[in-house]
């Protein structure tokens, strides 16, 4: 028995699973280039260039995998268990890199990117299906906003938790709390899957359909082949042997699009060329986006400073969320200027008899006295402002295009992905000015323009992101639904790598300016090309969305 309501019921339980799946997430990447290059507290002791080229390729790969796990849930195995297979692994996976073996930390690694694959596009696509009720499906961008601040939720609180957990025991009990996270996030699916058994439907192969093994043969066969080929040769193409495998074997699986695009008949290849072609696009979005992790992290932890207030110092070392560094000489690994490991001819972390790195550009007036200590905030702790942002700004966002909606003056969703793309080019300049305030990292930079640039990002993001997955779902060719989520994931995995590779020149800047100025020429590149093709993208929208 159907009851009036806004939202269909299966939301709470869509947007608490999702919640701490993404808990989990989001833990792993706030403290992912900080545990990769700690040299004084069990981390890895890597260099920074190193830890950003893992940093991409593991959110690449985190990303890459949805396309086959969409795949498999749409032809085989059903959303739910999908999602439920997904979430377990990832599970495991969380707990795993508590370990400190670098063999079980990459079997770690692959087993979050497999989990993420099933999950991931799994559980997008089933929310679209229970908004596919008459009754819900004008509400469906709405739906798909609250989701994301579900996301969100998760990724705010869990960097408290990170600080907390790795200043009062260690890195591995980080990691295991967001394996705990996960496996709630299952269990909170399973409660609720009597709501969304009615959207769990495999939809039937129809003809012209490919076969899931011609699939595996003529796509994932060559990438995997291709890849590892790649991966193999001698020397780099494109600056790393991660690097180039990636790149490579994403080859076979664009032709595969590109194919379906092809192949498909006239009512669906208009939607499809317009799926691709915001997938194309928005590639440049996560292409800066996912720097959050570590370029910004680098600016967070050696040029802004991270002084607490005093007002909330003594409160806050008691919930374990300070770091704390005292202005005295000891023995601590040595840095250069530009905030580099010095290794010497064996490659480890020299030591040297000095004072904390984090006052190497600290303003006279603010260092304390000798023998002192400051309270700073934990790098990770940033890591929640585009979180927070997203929970307070999309009611915002939801009431604005609500009040749009009763004008009937509410953009478009391709006109707000285009909307997204301009407002993210702006947060990047943000950034410019932080290094032209600090003067070039001299002195350390005020909060504020972190601050700034993340709320201005969100905003983009907000615009862009979820509309991006509502898109699809109002778009796709039914029958291939979450193979197309699983293509915007498939932009999201190389726009994830080309972070990672963009972060790897961070310290080939002299000026810092310019790195923010490239990433703002990418976006707004990217945010004038989608302008071009509104117009056409608009069309196709009102002719396929009813």
């Amino acid at each position: 028995m159907k009851k009036t309501r806004n939202h269909p019921v299966a939301l709470p339980f869509l947007f608490l699973s999702e919640m701490w799946e993404r808990f989990g997430f989001y833990l792993i990447l706030g403290i992912f280039q900080l545990y990769l290059t700690d040299t004084a507290k069990g981390g890895w002791g890597m260099d920074r260039a190193t830890a950003a080229d893992i940093f991409g390729t593991f959110i690449a790969f985190v990303y890459l995998t949805p396309f086959l796990g969409g795949l498999i849930a749409d032809r085989k195995l059903g959303y739910s268990k999908s999602i439920i297979i997904g979430g377990i692994l990832m599970g495991i996976g969380y707990i795993g890199l508590s370990v400190h073996n670098l063999t079980v930390f990459y079997s770690s690694l692959a087993l979050i990117c497999i989990g993420n694959g099933f999950f991931k596009p799994n559980i997008s696509t089933l929310l679209g299906n229970v908004y596919n009720d008459d009754q819900y499906r004008s509400r469906k961008d709405t739906g798909y906003n609250i989701f994301y601040m579900g996301i969100n939720i998760g990724a705010f609180i869990c960097n408290f938790f990170a600080a907390f957990l790795r200043n009062s025991i260690g890195w591995g009990a980080a990691f295991i709390a967001a394996g705990i996270g996960m496996f709630l996030g299952v269990i909170i699916f399973s409660i609720g899957l009597k709501h969304y058994k009615h959207a769990d439907v495999r939809k039937p192969v129809q003809d012209g359909d490919m076969p899931l093994s011609k699939i595996f043969s003529i796509v994932f066969l060559p990438a995997i082949v291709v890849g590892l080929g790649a991966w193999f040769i001698p020397g780099n193409i494109f600056g790393s042997d991660s690097t180039d495998a990636f790149i490579f074997a994403c080859i076979p699986i664009l032709l595969f699009f590109v194919s379906l695009l092809v192949k498909a008949d006239t009512k669906d290849r208009r939607p499809m060329a317009a799926l691709l072609s915001i997938f194309a696009v928005s590639i440049v979005f996560w292409a800066v986006f996912k720097q959050n992790g570590t370029a910004l992290t680098t600016w967070a932890q050696y040029y802004t400073d991270r002084e607490i207030p005093a007002v909330i110092d003594q409160p806050a070392q008691k919930l374990y969320l300070v770091e704390s560094v005292m202005n005295k000489p000891d023995s601590i690994t040595a840095y250069d200027q530009e905030f580099r490991i010095i290794r010497d001819a064996a490659g480890k972390p020299v030591k040297v008899w000095a004072k904390p790195v984090y006052f190497n550009n600290m303003a006279p007036e603010k260092m304390p006295a000798e023998g002192q200590s400051i309270s700073l905030f934990n790098t990770e702790l940033f890591q929640s402002i585009n979180p927070f942002f997203v929970i307070t700004l999309t009611p915002l966002i939801v009431l604005l295009f609500a009040l749009l909606r009763k004008r009937n003056k509410e953009p478009s969703t391709p006109t707000k992905i285009a909307m997204g793309l301009l407002i993210s080019a702006l947060s990047t300049l943000m950034m410019v000015g932080a290094v032209y305030v600090c003067s070039n990292g001299t002195i350390k930079a005020s909060p504020w323009w972190l601050i700034g640039c993340y709320g201005i990002i969100t905003v983009g993001e907000l615009f862009l992101s979820p509309m991006g997955l509502s898109l699809v779902s109002k778009l796709s060719p039914a029958r291939i639904t979450s193979l197309m989520m699983g293509g915007w994931f498939l932009a999201t995995s190389i726009g994830n790598k080309l972070s990672g590779i963009l972060a790897t020149l961070w310290d080939t800047y002299d000026n810092k300016a310019n790195y923010f100025l490239v990433n703002f020429l990418l976006l707004g590149g990217a945010a004038a090309v989608i302008f071009l093709m509104l117009r056409w993208l608009n069309r196709i929208f009102k002719e396929h969305v009813h």
